[in-house]
């Protein structure tokens, strides 16, 4: 099977195939999960990486009183279990797929071998890891400390960072993502409702335009920031 997954700009199947495939062969191990099959759970061993090959997967928790917090959703070509190269013994947090989901489980020990052997590709990991924790800290704070409103603005500029390009014809920015509604409902605190009432305000206030595939951001944008 062919895979590419990147890490920042480090592919991690160019570094592990072919030139090093046969020494971890044994470590390409393909795992089939179905909609709400946990990956692993809080109290886990943190002993793999995880690298998806489709499907989509959530990142969270629960508070003490049942809550699940939802800290990240990862699609096709992501990678999470990320801390166990930065010494987590055992997992704080759960992963459980969205969808009929495809994972390439890859041991810590391969991962560490593979650091130790390319001084470059190990600063990439690093580099990869920092990034994904500031992510993580800002939709964190945001979720304390902002409105519904605001959480959804915060939330597209990121969106638009991440997925949009501009249309040279409109003028308009076009954010091709990978989230549902109900995905984005759990990563901002809210619920699906209270995001479409959202949505259709930002709307009518002739910012955007939402469908279930794509956001387009008017000319106007800049408005947002406001």
């Amino acid at each position: 099977m062919a895979c590419t997954w990147s890490l920042i700009d480090v592919n991690l199947f160019n570094i592990l195939c072919p030139h090093k495939f046969d020494n971890y062969k044994e470590a390409h191990v393909f795992q089939e999960y179905s909609k709400e099959d946990y990956i692993y759970f809080e109290k886990d061993n943190s002993d793999k990486i995880f690298l998806i090959e489709s499907g989509k997967v959530k990142i969270g928790y629960y508070t003490e009183d049942g809550r699940e917090i939802v800290k990240s959703i990862h699609g096709k070509g992501d990678v999470f279990g990320e801390k166990a190269i930065i010494g987590e013994e055992n997992r704080n947090e759960f992963a459980m797929a969205l969808s009929d989901t495809s994972i390439c489980c890859l041991s810590l020990d391969t991962i560490l071998d593979l650091m130790r052997d390319n001084q470059h590709f190990s600063l990439k990991i690093y580099k990869f890891i920092g990034l994904r924790f500031k992510k993580i800290e800002r939709r964190l704070s945001i979720l304390l400390f902002k409105d519904a409103k605001s959480r959804l603005v915060e939330f597209l500029k990121e969106l638009s960072e991440e997925y949009g390009y501009d249309c040279k014809y409109t003028g308009n920015r076009i954010i091709k993502h990978p989230y549902t509604q109900k995905d984005m409902a759990s990563l901002l605190g809210t619920s699906r409702p209270t995001l479409n009432c959202l949505f259709n305000d930002l709307k009518d206030e002739g910012l955007l335009v939402y469908d279930r595939k794509e956001i387009i951001l008017s000319k106007n944008r800049e408005m947002l920031a406001s």
